[in-house]
């Protein structure tokens, strides 16, 4: 027979790790691959090497320390220093509804492209389509598929169109590990837009939710983590093969949205449907991404939002709506959020490293020395990078 409680941890872990992808792969995240492969050509494919290194060692730790400390992110940096993961919550949380005013307009403008529908139109659609997920009963298994099927559908639309672009493949591997330029923007950009602000917590706290924690579910959380890195990683090695392919047969994108035109040149008027169900994917992926993670830590502030999580994300969509209709969605912004969501990181997971070591939040777990020192790295690396990085962007 077979045993449903394991079926339902496999569903609840793969629904993590597709949770955590789809959050990153945002309108921004398809934003920023395609200006910076613009900028850069076959050597950004350098920073999305060093990228998923930097990923990669960001998330295995936060993951396991929250899985074993069988707690939310922001109550375990309370542990560490008091009002810590006060502080963290709200920069999480304004972070989110900084890119989740982006994510709705993707929406909308995904629905723009597919169908012709108008963005304002479109966008409500979707916010109404995201705030349905929460209203139903099973509301974290209907995220978990949801989060699935249309991460699965991004990347095989996006297949099809670099095989339409031609990308040089050969000039993108050997500039991949000998690039002609080395962009510090880039990299801190596409960190903080793939691990940076709430995105990596995005799975971790859904696996906290679903009862998947403890050293005994140490390797689900490991194997969950890895596949969410791997996930984002291959849809922006695709974007990035894809674009790339596109700038080496000369053509010029659009830079009121470069993507969009990254597709139409590649595939014509069916890539400009394709580029609309990829957008439309991405961006209500990653609004029920961004409001589910972005309540989970205004959870510890508010007992009214730990009592009622659900009608607090429902009424956090509802906000970011509301706040497009009003704001909108400039480019340059999205890359800029993109780079402060990494100055994030180094806080957040700098945290997350003192509480591996700490006995009263972890017990007797032994945290990998090794993956603590690429913590460290990474966390160092980061918060060099992005004040750089912030000090470069022309305001």
């Amino acid at each position: 027979m077979t045993d449903p409680r394991r079926g339902a941890i496999t569903t609840a872990t793969i629904g993590a790790a597709f949770l955590m992808a789809t959050s990153a792969i945002g309108p921004g995240f398809l934003t920023q691959t395609a200006v910076f492969t613009a900028q850069l050509g076959a050597s950004f494919g350098f920073a999305i090497l060093i990228s998923i290194l930097f990923d990669l060692g960001a998330q295995l730790n936060i993951w396991r320390v929250l899985a074993v400390a069988r707690r939310r992110a922001q109550d375990v940096a309370n542990d560490v220093l008091p009002g810590l993961g006060y502080g963290l919550a709200g920069l999480v949380a304004l972070g989110g509804l900084a890119f989740n005013i982006g994510n709705i307009a993707g929406t909308g403008l995904g629905l723009n492209a597919l169908a012709g529908i108008e963005v304002k139109t479109g966008a409500a659609v979707s916010a109404a389509i995201a705030i349905g997920i929460f209203v139903a009963r099973e509301a974290g298994r209907i995220m978990d598929r949801f989060a699935q099927a249309l991460g699965l559908v991004m990347i095989a639309l996006t297949i099809y169109v670099v095989i339409s672009a031609r990308p040089p493949l050969g000039e993108a591997i050997i500039r991949t590990v000998a690039p002609l330029e080395i962009d510090a923007l880039s990299i801190v950009t596409i960190v903080g837009g793939t691990v940076g602000g709430y995105i990596t917590f995005a799975g971790g706290h859904r696996l906290i939710d679903a009862g998947i924690h403890g050293t005994e579910s140490l390797g689900r959380v490991t194997r969950a983590a890895t596949l969410g890195i791997g996930v984002a990683s291959l849809m922006r090695i695709l974007l990035f093969l894809a674009t790339l392919g596109v700038v080496a047969h000369g053509a010029t994108l659009d830079p009121a949205n470069p993507p969009a035109s990254a597709f139409q040149h590649a595939a014509g008027a069916i890539g400009q449907r394709i580029f609309g169900v990829v957008m439309w994917a991405a961006a209500i992926t990653s609004v029920v991404g961004s409001a589910y993670t972005s309540v989970s830590f205004l959870r510890s502030v508010s007992r009214h939002i730990d009592r009622a999580p659900g009608r607090a994300t429902i009424a956090f969509i509802a906000v970011s709506a509301a706040l497009f209709l009003v704001i909108g969605r400039p480019v340059a912004v999205l890359v800029l959020v993109g780079a402060i969501n990494g100055l994030i990181l180094p806080i957040s997971l700098g945290a997350m490293l003192i509480a591996a070591y700490r006995v009263r939040i972890v017990g007797e777990y032994r945290h990998p020395v090794w993956l603590a020192a690429a913590g460290v790295v990474v966390a160092v690396a980061m918060a060099a990078l992005g004040v750089r990085a912030i000090l470069s962007v022309d305001l």
